[in-house]
């Protein structure tokens, strides 16, 4: 575990989405965050295939209302960055529906812009 935690940081309407899930499931997520900053990594949280190794995790959960999914990257030493969270609408199996995936795609390269952003405005205090 680290000694400090890292910031989290919201990328597009993450947050937004976050707060429509329900409440039972937002816990979760959270606990899932809040072990992210800290260095840790929640049993619930999964590596998500396809981005190149562990930096970019997804945790899901299960209620009455349905599957939701929350997706961070820890990829950077700045912050943790979340991605996405929604709720898995397709029928077909369990893999990751295209359309989101192209979501965490984009706002991973946010995530780097932002991560770079604030790696200059340390550097440069």
């Amino acid at each position: 575990m680290a000694d400090t935690e890292k910031p989290l940081e919201w990328i597009a309407s993450s947050y937004k989405d976050l707060m429509a899930l329900p409440v039972d499931v937002r816990r979760l997520f959270g606990f899932a965050l809040s072990l992210a900053q800290m260095g840790d990594k929640s049993d619930s949280a999964k590596v998500l295939q396809g981005f190149g190794g562990a930096g970019v995790l997804e945790v899901v959960e299960s209620d009455v209302g349905g599957t939701y999914r929350a997706v961070y990257t820890v990829k950077f030493a700045e912050a943790v960055f979340v991605l996405h969270c929604f709720q898995k609408k397709s029928k077909r199996g369990i893999a990751t529906p295209k359309e989101d995936m192209d979501i965490v795609r984009a706002r991973l390269k946010v995530a780097e812009a932002l991560a770079q952003e604030l790696r200059d405005a340390k550097t440069s205090h």
